[in-house]
This record gives C-alpha cells, structure tokens and sequence, in this order.
C-alpha cells in the first residue's frame, strides 16, 4: 500500500473510533442521568408508612380457606406476574375452582394444571364474554403491557379500558375480592403517562364499590423474562441492590396469596413496596 494511502485509512480507523468514542461517552452519561433522577424519583415517591401485621398461622389459614369452596379468575396468566402467582395458587390448593381468562389458551405440562378453566375472550368485545366472568369469588387482574409495545392508545387501551371493563364484568359476576397489580407511583393527576394511566385505573374500580379492592404498588419487578426488554433488563440489574426501588416478583404474588386469606380488611387498601414485602414474610412456605 502506497504511505499516503496508509495514511488515509490510519486517519478514517482514528476518526472512526473518535466518532464511536463520543457516541458512547454521550449515551453513558444519558444512562447515568436517566438513572439519577429515576433514582430521585423513586425515592421521593417511597412510601414511609410501614404496617404491623399481627402474627399468623397461615397453615391454618389456608386450611380454613379451603372449606370455604370459593373460586377465582386470573387475568393475565400469560405474563410474569399472572405467570407465577397461578403458579403460587396451585401449589397452595386454596381455590375449588381456577379460571384464567385471556386472549388465547395456554398449556401446561405439569398435571398440577390439569384441572384449570381457561376462558379464551375478545377484549375489544368483552361484554360479548360476561359469562366467563360470572361465579368467582376473587378476581387477581396482572393485565399490562407497554408503551414502547403498543403505543401510546394501546397501552392506555390495555392498561386502563380491559382492566375497567373487567372489573365490571366480575363486580356484576358475583366478584367479592379484586386484586389488583398497578404500579409505584401511580397517581392520576402524574404527568408521566404510565403512572398517571395506573392511578386513574386504580381510582375507577374503586368506585365499583367492591367488598375488598386491593391495589399493590410494586416498585421494579425483579424478574427474568423470556422476552428482551434491554432498558428493563439494565433496571433490575441496578436497582436490585436497592430494596426500596425493587422487588422480586414472587414477593408480590405471595402478598396477594397472603392478602387473600385475611377475612375483612379495608374495603379499599393500597400496599406500597414496603407493605409488599412486610405482607409476603407472612406468607413464606412453613
């Protein structure tokens, strides 16, 4: 190769890493900024209250439970949350009778699983599947999705109108306990679209006027997922350290198993991250 033009390819390799160089030193100091003022945020939205709950036999609870025959629905069976809180429920034996309602039929090998209803529905026509929601005792809604996913009016779609429509259909079914999966910070006058999305839900079906209406507030949900979510994936890995800012995603299913179980209760109840946890150390397997 002849010096000048040795020369001019050292000098586009020299400029080519100059360009890489900056492109990441900007996109590194964009991910720290991000992770500040999430970090800020989090903070300042943690909830200090914290809850004493009296000691319990949950054998027992679950025992006397269990002779009360009731049945439930899961929505939401197919994503994490819904994913393992079924899985929570099976194993417990607590319910006579479990339906998981969704868009499409899943399948189990573990027999375990054998005796599950599975209700496939519309969730744009929901009112043509008021039958699937009739005859349950306690409802555990773990619908969501994302804006990156479905855009901005499919996440709203999701998030809010099946979740109301839903809750409907159960109050109208016979529904006595609704759970419900929203999110830290949820608040209906929020400027950020998700969390203003997740407190307006939260503050429509408690004007359902349900029995019991249980909202949990989870912060980042530790979890591995199947499907690729870089920006979630970087999440958990940082605030994982942080047990104000995270929780493992078994820790919340085991909160609403436990929550089940307790007879009264408020009528509308709101469990922050710190209430989560206090609430699934009771339910810890014996």
């Amino acid at each position: 190769m002849k010096p000048e033009l040795q020369a001019g390819a050292s000098q586009t390799s020299s400029s080519t890493c100059m360009i890489f160089q900056s492109c990441w030193s900007r996109a590194s100091l964009l991910l720290a900024v991000f992770i500040a003022v999430l970090a800020a945020f989090l903070h300042y939205t943690e909830d200090p209250e914290t809850r004493d709950y009296p000691r319990m036999d949950v054998p027992a609870l679950e025992e006397t439970f269990r002779q009360k025959n009731r049945s439930c629905f899961i929505l939401g069976a197919s994503g994490e949350t819904g994913k393992h809180l079924l899985k929570e429920i099976v194993e417990r034996r607590l319910f006579s009778k479990v339906t998981l309602i969704g868009r499409r039929k899943l399948t189990f090998e573990d027999e375990a699983y054998e005796n599950l209803v599975q209700e496939v529905v519309d969730f744009e026509k929901l009112d043509d599947h008021a039958a699937a929601f009739q005859g349950h005792d306690v409802g555990f809604c773990c619908l969501g999705t994302t804006k990156a996913k479905a855009g901005t009016e499919g996440f709203i779609r999701v998030d809010h109108d099946y979740v109301l429509k839903s809750a409907e259909l159960a109050k109208a079914g016979g529904c006595t306990h609704f759970h419900l999966e929203s999110s830290k910070g949820a608040d209906k006058s929020s400027s950020f679209l998700y969390l203003k999305t997740k407190g307006q839900v939260e503050a429509d079906v408690a004007e359902l006027g349900f029995e019991r209406f249980s909202v949990y507030r989870p912060a980042v949900l530790l979890v591995d997922r199947k499907e690729s979510r870089p920006a979630e994936w970087f999440a958990r890995k940082f605030f994982g350290v942080f047990s104000s800012m995270s929780i493992p995603i078994t820790t919340v299913v085991r909160a609403m198993v436990v929550n089940t179980l307790i007879d009264g209760g408020e009528k509308v109840e709101i469990l922050e991250n710190k209430a989560i946890y206090d609430l699934s150390k009771i339910g810890e397997k014996q």
